[in-house]
């Protein structure tokens, strides 16, 4: 068989048998339960009329039945559809009928939404709800899950070829959200390479080599439990916490919860003996680092004993709040730079090595172009944008304007240019400075708004910060901090915060203004929310 999702959780299911590969709030299903589980759901998909290409809405929480639709597409050949549980009712419509989507799944908590939407989506032809606990009846027109799965065959799939489309939705900083396809067995093979690869292993040569090598992990004891501690509607909380554990035979726990809370998290990592944690830089982090001393200094310290492995990608993961997890326990903290449009680069930070902000490894193939194609030299303190070559998205779906902007070919190569620009230091590594999006050009000079954030956010008194650009009649722009305190008894005057920043950064970087707000507004996955941030400093001035 070749690679693909389809075809790889199939083959691990059958060697992996009774072996947990899910478990939400006390519900496990067993690899075989998984198996089976998509087997009846791609039955259920294919009666409503759904084939090798349709698309799959997924109108979730982070569950079980989350990773199992993913399954159930796969094994049909279609595609699931991540859908972002935050969204109104025009930007879910836009979504749904953008993708084509042909069937949703949505929790019950969601009812009102489906209803107010469905009238909009003609070319939806099923939707399952799927039971959260809330107790919301089951609105009329859809089919419950658990019923139509008990009704259906799990059926036999044929293996599915390695070029069907996989595709996940980004909505970035800026814009409407794009859906980004990949290859699906190309895609398949390179996570499980990444996944092996942090585990000690080479890539898998076959699906066969690759279920010996997840059966070699089990027989030591070194299978993994994941637990994506941010939505899986996300690239981050998918691929790295969810895609990746199960490619190497593991389990992953979930939390059907909308709201992150780190003391829960912790609870749940003692419980379920996580071994892998995926969150989203400094977001989740600095909470994290929070709840832990809190919890030592109360003598009544977490239980970390199995959790060895965080990971990390989306945004920046400050040194300092790598240091306060080191505090603990000497994890591994994988720190990966990417975008759903491409890997550039890593770094791996331990107590004895610690890593620099924002400071990466190139991956293979990856370079940084100036914006008139010439690679950047090291040590030359130019900027330029991060380029990936190998694998590389087949375009962003229905937009081939937008795919040739980001996919071109410099030099013969076929490069992934997500718009994040950086440096390339003396020793080879980068150090990235944000996306061209948020570059802010004041006074003809560009500052590169995460540069500035980790310098504001170095500040003890600091929890969060995001910065913008303001019009400004002298220099084009102005930039401004919006930022909150670690607490209620914490105080600080612009002043000072200034003087803190200069220290660290050139004159024209620093803020002109400092807005201090109860909290920074992040989307679920811990990204930024520019929109609310810029909106936040024009009513403040």
């Amino acid at each position: 068989m070749e690679f693909h999702f389809g075809n790889a959780w199939t083959a691990l299911a059958q060697a992996l048998g009774d072996a947990p590969a899910l478990s939400c709030e006390g519900q496990t299903r067993s690899w075989t339960e998984f198996d089976d589980r998509a087997g009846r759901l791609a039955t259920v998909l294919a009666a409503a009329g759904l084939g090798p290409g349709s698309k799959l809405g997924l109108y979730l929480l982070n569950c079980n039945e989350y990773t199992e639709a993913h399954f159930g597409a796969f094994k049909l050949g279609a595609c699931p559809i991540n859908v972002n549980y935050r969204y109104q009712a025009d930007e879910l419509v836009y979504l749904l009928e953008n993708s084509d989507a042909e069937a949703v799944l949505f929790h019950s908590r969601f009812a009102d939404r489906i209803e107010e939407i469905r009238p909009r989506l003609p070319g939806v032809k099923l939707y399952l709800q799927v039971d959260d606990g809330t107790e919301a009846p089951l609105l009329a027109g859809a089919v419950a899950l658990e019923a139509a799965l008990a009704e259906a065959a799990s059926g036999t799939w044929a293996p599915r070829p390695a070029d069907d489309v996989y595709m996940l939705y980004t909505g970035g900083t800026t814009g409407m959200p794009k859906g980004v396809m990949y290859e699906n067995g190309a895609f398949c093979a390179a996570m499980a390479a990444g996944g092996l690869a942090i585990r000690g292993l080479e890539p898998a040569e076959s699906l066969e080599d690759l279920v010996a090598k997840a059966q070699a992990l089990h027989g030591a004891g070194a299978a993994p439990v994941s637990l994506p501690a941010c939505p899986q509607m996300h690239g981050t909380g998918m691929w790295i916490g969810t895609i990746i554990p199960l490619l190497c035979g593991g389990c992953v726990v979930t939390q059907r919860t909308a709201q992150f809370d780190p003391d829960v998290l912790f609870k749940t990592v003692a419980a379920e003996g996580v071994t892998d944690l995926t969150i989203v830089g400094d977001a989740f982090a600095r909470p994290m680092v929070a709840a832990l001393d809190a919890a030592e200094a109360a003598g009544t310290p977490y239980d970390l004993n199995r959790l060895a492995l965080i990971s990390s990608s989306g945004v920046m993961w400050s040194q300092e709040v790598k240091a306060g997890l080191h505090r603990h326990k000497d994890f591994m903290l994988y720190d990966a730079m990417g975008s759903t449009e491409g890997s550039m680069g890593s770094s791996v930070a331990t107590r004895d090595a610690p890593a620099t902000t924002a400071r990466f490894a190139l991956g293979e193939n990856v370079k940084v172009f100036t914006e008139d194609d010439r690679e950047v030299t090291p040590g030359s303190d130019e900027v330029g944008l991060v380029a990936t070559a190998g694998l590389v998205p087949l375009g962003y779906y229905k937009d081939p304007e937008k795919s040739a902007r980001t996919f071109r070919t410099v030099n013969g190569v076929r490069y992934s240019f997500p718009g994040d620009f950086a440096r390339v230091e003396a020793d080879g590594t980068i150090t990235l400075l944000g996306r061209g999006s948020q570059c802010i050009n004041t006074g003809g000079e560009k500052v590169y708004t995460e540069e500035v954030e980790e310098a504001v956010k170095r500040h003890e008194a600091v929890a969060d910060c995001l910065v913008v650009g303001l019009p400004d009649e002298r220099l084009g722009n102005r930039v401004v901090a919006v930022y909150a305190l670690t607490g209620a008894g914490a105080e600080l005057d612009d002043e000072t915060l200034r003087a803190f920043v200069r220290a660290q950064l050139a004159g024209y970087k620093v803020p002109k203004a400092f807005v201090a707000v109860p909290q920074v507004q992040r989307a679920p996955n811990g990204k930024a929310d520019y929109r609310w941030a810029r909106a936040t400093a024009e009513a403040a001035a």
